[in-house]
């Protein structure tokens, strides 16, 4: 028999329960709020202002209490992993934006205004996602609306970046270069599981590693420089610190950092190379490999991350780079077994920090960067793809194209000539392959580009119209990106850029990322479960084959770009599913291909590279966007090779050209490095070389594109992401190898950047 409660405990129960749900307010609130989101972004870009007002106003009205209260209790935006907790005011901050942007598309002026500075006045702290992955300021970008409303021009406040520029100034450099590990200690398991470096002299190997290097904590507090500036140390952010070109103060802060011993050694290493005391980063980087071999930290996307064999890499790189220093990381090795999904607790570390030893004269001397003579290719015993292009594999492990019967190598450019102030956000941005402004008969940015040589933004008689399609020839590309999605592509204009430049074409279908093609709305996003959406996205795949089968200037087929990371499509979380259903694409697409044509997959980084081997066995070429720094991409070649044994490609690569706290110069000249870093990096794991695996590659990408930090007509100057570039950020607007200069003469101006003449140099030798 049930007991009924009295009055007063109904009331108490009531009670209770309505402060639990007011305590608990942000998590329950969360969801509800980011609906109105969602939707008020949805109908923004379909025009329809009216029900723009209505969501944002529902959610404003029925959120501000709470938004407020959490707003009162920010003095600054949130740290990276806490926007969440502030999930209801980020979203009452975002309705307003979205209601000041449907009241400026009106013309509603005054109104936007209004809206736009309560958003700044009440929500200073408030961040927006971006679905792409990452999270911009609210104000910031409110205000740049504002100045634009009230000028006519789009500008953004910058803040004077008062730079210090400093180099570490070692108290103590230690006593061997390299360190003689077997005095000091014993290795154990090497090049098994379970490896370990146990330390016998303490003492003695603190002498030899030097100030920073594990396990010398000791020599950093003698340091006088040290001493002086210790009691600033405690109000320096170290993250915040590393990239900034005071390397003395961060060399100092790192030493003291919170993180773990392998992180920390990592950076310490960083900043010495960045200091040009190269011996001591090369020890401090091999130190790494003797007693933190399976640490890791983890990236903006939240994948792993491993110190271990970056450090590996790294000191490869620098001992190739400086071949006077006269040594080689011999039998080195670091084999992460379950290392390609995201969970940690499952890896089983392989190790051996292999030894330091010196090497011939003539290797002192030698200049080639693969350091190593071309291999005799084998016998063939492997075919893949059909008579024109295909991929071949010799008895001797290497993969090769081959485009009517001779080598091939990838030499490719992503090819997207986005006008300035056109934007896929606002439903702005043309169709490229079509667009004729001055309409003279001739496609703009492929026939009608010029270059700006003196960068005065203004075509001078000497400096003739010339297009894209020559400066990309001359440059010696061979191949571009494309896909046939979301706008029809111009056959006609590929015929003639194949025909008179001899430029093939990979194209592509996204395969339900940004959920094109599976026609689901952008939240939840493409399910590869889902019958319907499969069935959708194979309609589409085959509507590209049928369009462009017959077409000689296809070099072959393409599927997905970095799916495995999610954003409209839930592969990141169904791997098995998404690469299921990548190989049917792929079969479907050889049934109707009739040259055979190879289909290639482009995933992210070796995301679930286990999983692909095991679910793709009928796509030909692993493709993938990989932005793993200057260094290259470390062991990339190896692993596809070892786990998939396909033939690799680099499917994204590239860094930026500008940096806070340095001049256009040095950014240029770091995106030139990185340029030329990443494709050496391809060519000597090609036949013959290294791995023997990789096909070639698309650099990312032919020109600035303004519209990725949400303002299209201004090219923002702000890090989008954390990433590993110059200043430590990704900055997606200054991609190109072309800038567009001062954005007033798009489509046709180009300003060559240093990284157009590396590539110059390289694809016409």
């Amino acid at each position: 028999m049930k007991k009924k409660l009295s009055a007063v405990q109904t009331i108490f129960v009531i009670i209770t329960g309505v402060l639990i749900l007011w305590c608990t307010g942000i998590f329950l609130f969360a969801q509800d709020s980011s609906e109105y989101v969602k939707k008020g972004w949805a109908v923004l870009g379909e025009r329809k202002f009216e029900e723009v007002h209505q969501i944002t106003d529902k959610c404003i009205n029925e959120f501000s209490q709470t938004a407020d209260n959490l707003a009162a209790r920010l003095s600054e935006l949130p740290s990276k992993g806490e926007e969440s907790k502030y999930q209801v005011m980020n979203d009452v901050a975002t309705c307003y934006f979205i209601k000041g942007e449907a009241l400026m598309r009106e013309e509603k002026i005054p109104e936007a205004k209004k809206v736009f500075k309560e958003a700044v006045d009440k929500y200073p702290f408030a961040v927006a996602f971006d679905p792409r992955g990452w999270y911009w300021s609210i104000k910031e970008k409110a205000e740049i609306t504002l100045r634009k409303l009230e000028t006519g021009k789009v500008e953004e406040f910058e803040e004077e970046d008062v730079t210090v520029s400093t180099k570490v100034k070692l108290y103590d450099e230690g006593d061997e270069f390299p360190v003689n590990y077997s005095k000091y200690g014993k290795f154990s398991h090497q090049g098994r599981k379970n490896y370990k470096y146990i330390i016998t002299d303490p003492v003695g190997l603190a002498k030899a590693a030097g100030e920073g290097i594990y396990p010398n904590t000791s020599s950093v507090k003698f340091d006088p420089e040290f001493v002086k500036i210790k009691k600033e140390l405690s109000s320096i952010d170290h993250w915040k610190i590393l990239n900034s070109r005071d390397l003395n103060l961060a060399f100092y802060k790192w030493n003291v950092a919170p993180e773990p011993g392998g992180v920390k050694l990592f950076y310490i290493a960083d900043i010495l190379e960045r200091s040009g005391l190269i011996k001591q980063a090369i020890k401090a980087y091999y130190a790494v490999l003797v007693h933190f071999p399976s640490s890791y930290g983890w990236t903006y996307w939240h994948t792993p991350w491993y110190i271990g064999k970056a450090a590996l890499y790294r000191i490869r790189f620098l001992l190739r780079e400086n071949p006077e220093l006269g040594f080689k990381l011999d039998e080195a090795s670091i084999q992460i077994i379950n290392g390609y999904d995201n969970e940690v607790r499952n890896d089983i570390f392989i190790v051996n920090p292999g030894k330091l030893v010196k090497t011939s004269f003539l290797s002192k001397i030698k200049n080639s960067f693969c350091k190593e003579k071309e291999r005799k290719l084998g016998r063939i015993v492997e075919t893949r793809g059909g008579k024109r292009v295909k991929l071949i594999k010799d008895n001797r492990g290497n993969w090769q194209m081959l485009v009517e019967n001779k080598p091939f190598i990838i030499k490719g450019i992503t090819y997207a000539p986005t006008r300035v102030g056109e934007s896929p956000d606002f439903g702005t941005l043309e169709n490229w392959t079509t667009q004729d402004l001055n309409k003279n008969g001739l496609i703009d940015a492929p026939f009608e580009a010029w270059v700006d040589r003196n960068r005065n933004n203004v075509q001078d008689k000497d400096e003739k119209t010339v297009g894209d399609f020559h400066l990309m020839k001359e440059m010696g590309v061979n191949t571009i990106r494309v896909y046939h999605q979301p706008a029809e592509l111009n056959k006609e204009l590929f015929s003639q850029m194949y025909k008179k430049y001899g430029i093939y074409v990979v194209v592509g279908d996204f395969l339900g990322k940004y959920a094109l093609g599976s026609k689901a709305n952008w939240d939840p996003g493409t399910d590869y479960d889902d019958p319907v959406h499969k069935k959708n996205m194979l309609d589409s795949v085959k509507e590209m084959v049928l369009e462009f089968r017959d077409e000689p200037y296809i070099l072959f087929w393409l599927l997905g770009n970095e799916n495995v990371y999610g954003v409209a499509c839930n592969a990141d979380k169904k791997p098995e599913s998404f690469f299921k259903f990548a190989n049917e694409a792929a079969l479907l697409v050889k049934s109707l291909d009739t040259q055979k044509r190879p289909v290639g997959i482009a995933s992210g980084d070796t995301l679930y590279l286990d999983i692909f081997a095991k679910n793709c066995p009928d796509i030909d070429i692993f493709g993938t966007n990989v932005y793993r720094g200057k260094y290259g991409f470390l062991d990339l070649w190896d692993e596809v090779k070892r786990v998939a044994d396909k033939p690799a490609m680099i499917t994204e690569y590239g860094a930026p050209s500008l940096a806070k706290g340095y001049t256009m110069e040095e950014a240029q000249s770091f995106q030139a490095d990185y340029y030329r870093y990443n494709w050496l990096d391809i060519f000597c794991n090609s036949a013959g070389y290294g791995a023997g695996a990789a096909i070639g590659g698309f650099a990312f990408e032919w020109l600035d594109e303004w519209w990725k930090a949400y303002e299209p007509s201004y090219h923002d100057k702000k890090g989008l992401f954390a990433g590993p570039f110059l200043d430590g950020y990704m900055h997606e607007e200054w991609l190109g190898l072309c800038s567009q200069g001062d954005g007033k003469s798009s489509p046709y101006l180009r300003q060559l950047k240093k990284s157009y003449f590396i590539y110059k140099e390289l694809w016409n030798d």
